[in-house]
């Protein structure tokens, strides 16, 4: 098949519109822009999602996706995991053994009352105590 026999369909290509080019073109005078007013002036250009006054869509709907950048701990109490107290050194691998938690966990703060007497046994930086 030669390539020089490959036409568009019929009517499906329009020539470009011509505005400006006098009264008998039928985009002559106002050019296709209407009347008077704002529209009608060069450089203008409506703002992005401009409803007409009417509040527009971006504004109407919620503010949504906050993420906080600060990581937070994960906590466990150590007076109801009671094995984590028997634990000799603790570690994340360490508690792990003994109390599941998120994989994706980063950090783990350990709370309550017999806290202090096992935070020498801690071998772990990413693992706090609870108090000063």
């Amino acid at each position: 098949m030669a390539l020089e026999n490959i036409k568009p369909a019929k009517n499906s290509v329009r020539s470009i519109k011509r505005v400006g080019r006098g009264q008998g073109s039928g985009m002559g005078k106002t050019s296709t822009r209407g009347g008077k007013g704002q529209t009608a002036r060069s450089g203008y250009s409506q703002k992005i999602g401009f409803e007409g006054g009417q509040q527009p869509l971006q504004r109407r709907l919620p503010k949504i996706g906050f993420k906080s950048r600060v990581v937070k701990p994960y906590v466990i109490n150590v007076d109801k995991i009671t094995k984590i107290a028997t634990l000799d050194e603790i570690t994340k691998l360490s508690i792990r053994s003994v109390h599941k938690y998120p994989s994706q966990t980063n950090k783990i703060k350990l709370i309550g009352k017999n806290v202090k007497n096992i935070a020498s046994k801690i071998r772990d930086d990413n693992i706090t105590v609870s108090g000063k």
